[in-house]
């Protein structure tokens, strides 16, 4: 799942990426609101984790465009403000969820996966096709009931290629729900990582190719 965090203190929003890039998201930075808007108009982000002290355009003003927009982003709104009305204040301009600095990384990523399990479509907490299951709260793989050790790349397209229910889903589609920005576009890291995804799995193939359209698991 893709991940915004838009924060004007590098090293704090270098801190959040990494510890969520850990749990297996995808995730993007912003260093100001108007970079923020500028990455929210191209990138469908299942959560934005937004400050709302930022420069160029203050972190309420961002919250309300993306809440008025298109997107089916949920926002988790981080400030050093700890007084109760400031947090009514941001959740009145649409946020989904209210966080006080300094908070605990555990409990910011705890808050990241409630609300991207509160996305549109809503992620499914267990997710099964055939023998192959996963356990999202625990990140537990399973085929036939015996576990399998993925690495986070391969847990994540996994769980894109069950969430689509049996549907087709391309390289693009995965490239850019599962990787960040700074992918290459014309990256074969796709498909390695799907063969290596293939290989843990064990045969038969659970995944299916379709030429010039992408994967799915039937």
């Amino acid at each position: 799942m893709r991940v915004l965090v838009v924060e004007d203190e590098p090293r704090l929003a270098a801190a959040i990426a990494e510890g969520l890039g850990r749990e297996a998201f995808a995730v993007d930075t912003a260093l100001d609101g108007g970079r923020a808007l500028e990455k929210v108009a191209v990138t469908d982000y299942d959560v934005v984790v937004l400050d709302r002290d930022l420069p160029v355009v203050h972190g309420d003003e961002v919250c309300r465009r993306i809440v008025a927009g298109p997107g089916r982003s949920r926002v988790l709104m981080l400030t050093a403000a700890s007084a109760v009305r400031a947090r009514v204040e941001g959740l009145a301009i649409g946020a989904d969820d209210y966080l006080t600095k300094p908070f605990a990384l555990a409990e910011l990523s705890a808050r990241v996966h409630a609300l991207a399990r509160r996305a549109v479509p809503a992620v499914r907490p267990v997710l099964e096709r055939g023998d192959v299951r996963v356990v999202q709260a625990t990140r537990e793989v399973t085929r036939g009931g015996v576990e399998v050790a993925l690495a986070n790349k391969e847990y994540a397209v996994l769980v894109e290629l069950l969430r689509a229910d049996g549907a087709i889903v391309s390289a693009e589609e995965l490239l850019e729900r599962v990787w960040d920005e700074h992918t290459d576009p014309f990256t074969n890291t796709v498909r390695v990582t799907l063969m290596k995804l293939r290989r843990k799995l064990g045969d038969p193939d659970v995944i299916r190719t379709v030429p010039g359209a992408g994967y799915r698991i039937p």
